[in-house]
């Protein structure tokens, strides 16, 4: 059975980007670039705008700095799954395969018949689906020492349930940034709340 892991790079009031910012708010260092180079080999879930931005950035369309351009490379190498129903195949990015049904009954039967890990990249409405329906494995979390309050977008958690989260490990890379990683349990209502 595969195990589904939401992976989430924020700022540390949980802005996925900032208008301006470069990627990794320009903060990443050479502990955390290194453990990004160790992490095992994972299927990468995401959706359309996700693979739009990250397809394009493999592409080319855009400027990176050495560090950024790593990071794209590894992820073209990947294998990736992509939840749209605007996107036409034959997707162009390599090694990416689209699936256009229900993302989170195709991550379910991914879970249920498959080994290894599966890890989501971006797509915030899809990680949201994904622990709605109690299928989150593993949360983590790398806060990057930045407040965008004035830049921020993507707001990470809006929408989301009530959860509780168990820490499993966390660590500081460079002095500066911080991951966390959880166990969640999505809750009905407070755990001292009366339920409605």
């Amino acid at each position: 059975m595969s195990e589904l892991l939401v992976d989430f790079i924020t700022s540390l009031d949980g802005y996925a980007s900032g208008e301006g910012w470069p990627g990794f708010w320009g903060l990443e260092g050479p502990e955390y670039l290194a453990w990004l180079g160790e992490q095992p080999e994972a299927t990468h879930l995401m959706g359309a705008n996700t693979y739009r931005l990250m397809s394009g950035f493999a592409a080319g369309q855009d400027d990176f700095r050495p560090e950024e351009e790593a990071s794209v490379d590894g992820l073209t190498k990947a294998s990736k799954v992509v939840f749209s129903s605007s996107l036409e195949g034959p997707l162009t990015w390599a090694n990416s395969t689209l699936v256009r049904g229900d993302a989170v009954e195709a991550v379910r039967a991914m879970k249920s018949n498959g080994s290894g890990l599966l890890t989501t990249i971006g797509s915030l409405s899809l990680c949201r689906s994904l622990l709605r329906a109690g299928l989150v494995d593993r949360f983590r979390v790398v806060m990057f020492p930045v407040i965008t309050g004035a830049t921020g977008a993507e707001r990470i958690y809006d929408g989301y349930p009530d959860v509780a989260l168990e820490m499993i490990e966390h660590r500081t890379f460079d002095g500066r940034i911080q991951l966390v990683e959880y166990l969640p349990t999505v809750l009905e209502h407070p755990p001292l709340g009366t339920p409605a």
